[in-house]
């Protein structure tokens, strides 16, 4: 299996995203292992400090699926925030967890439910909440 590529999350992000697993208790929430996994070995840094390429939470991004060639733009956001789903996808998918802390240009491969490898690399950072001075999301 590939290395992952290092990932940076900001200390806002990390703690809300600690604290969101904590409230999940004992529930078998599929992928909650692998965010765990994400936090654990990401760079945490002060919201100022996020390089302007990196997505966050509520960041928007241009990703490509790699098996399918298909492009997508999707917000990474919390589970809660969904509502209709439209153009937003939730940190506990798979996809999700994959996408968080990577750069433009990043590519990795994630497990997908039901077997197999979910490949995806970053286009394109379109909207980030830190580059745009937004703390308080």
């Amino acid at each position: 299996m590939q290395q992952k590529p290092p990932i940076t999350i900001s200390s806002l992000d990390a703690v809300r995203l600690e604290k969101m697993l904590d409230s999940l208790g004992s529930k078998q929430i599929p992928n909650k292992d692998d965010l765990q996994a994400e936090l654990d070995r990401a760079n945490i840094v002060e919201p100022e400090e996020v390089p302007h390429d990196v997505v966050t939470m509520n960041s928007t991004v241009i990703f490509r699926m790699e098996s399918s060639s298909t492009e997508f733009a999707l917000t990474l956001v919390y589970p809660n925030d969904i509502d209709d789903g439209t153009g937003k996808i939730s940190v506990l998918a798979p996809v999700g967890s994959a996408l968080l802390g990577l750069r433009e240009g990043d590519e990795i491969s994630w497990p997908k439910p039901g077997g197999g490898l979910l490949t995806v690399r970053i286009l394109k950072v379109v909207y980030q909440p830190e580059r745009s001075g937004d703390f308080r999301r």
